[in-house]
């Protein structure tokens, strides 16, 4: 059987696969409000999407070749408790970092849509499809972006050719996917992704990535 990279001439150099998970369900998710840096924890619906979350990633990712080495969480409540079965189950530590975090949606965090669109029209209307536009008070897609790359950067270094699970929030794990497939700021604002969803990327310390798994839930029916 050949390996993931053998096609490519990358032989037996292995990537540093990032398991990209989503937090479960909080009380501003059920209502579809910004959540950004407002801290709500889980609902039980939200704990049961965790601990399913986490029994999926055990079965799939533990293995001779697959072992799950770290497990690091944005530093918000509804991240942390998502996280925490994960670790969990593999008998690892919960690592924080505050890069990870959610968008900062300033004046908008807590309303929904309709509010925020009703609140500041124009702003609101051009930040729908200009990643350099900040809410009021808050801060862009492309300044989350600097963030993020620095953390991802972080991560590579720190876990080469090892599996990571990543715990964090809908804006950083987009911009991770986007950084995977080189793709523009429009991948923000088409690409849906489900609480306690899974996505699976590779990077390859030559500095190719692969898209493995996107906006996975069948482990919550």
């Amino acid at each position: 059987m050949t390996t993931a990279g053998s096609w490519t001439g990358r032989g037996s150099t292995m990537p540093t696969r990032l398991l990209l998970l989503r937090h479960g369900q909080s009380p501003l998710s059920v209502e579809r409000r910004y959540s950004g840096r407002g801290n709500p924890e889980l609902t039980r619906e939200g704990l049961e999407q965790a601990a399913a979350a986490a029994t999926a990633l055990a079965a799939r990712h533990v293995g001779s070749n697959g072992n799950i080495r770290a497990v690091i969480s944005s530093p918000l409540t509804r991240a942390r408790q998502t996280a925490e079965p994960v670790a969990g189950v593999l008998g690892l530590p919960v690592g924080v970092d505050e890069r990870l975090t959610e968008t900062d949606f300033g004046a908008w965090e807590g309303l929904t849509f309709s509010e925020a669109a009703a609140q500041d029209p124009d702003v609101h209307r051009a930040w729908l499809g200009d990643s350099s536009v900040s809410p009021p008070d808050g801060e862009s897609f492309d300044v989350v972006a600097q963030r993020v790359d620095v953390a991802l950067g972080d991560l590579l270094r720190r876990f080469p050719g090892q599996t990571v699970a990543v715990v964090s929030h809908v804006t950083p794990i987009k911009l991770i996917l986007r950084r995977a497939l080189d793709a523009g700021p429009s991948l923000l604002f088409r690409l849906h992704l489900d609480l306690a969803c899974l996505s699976v990327v590779e990077f390859w310390p030559d500095g190719g990535a692969s898209v493995r798994l996107v906006n996975d839930t069948s482990y919550l029916a």
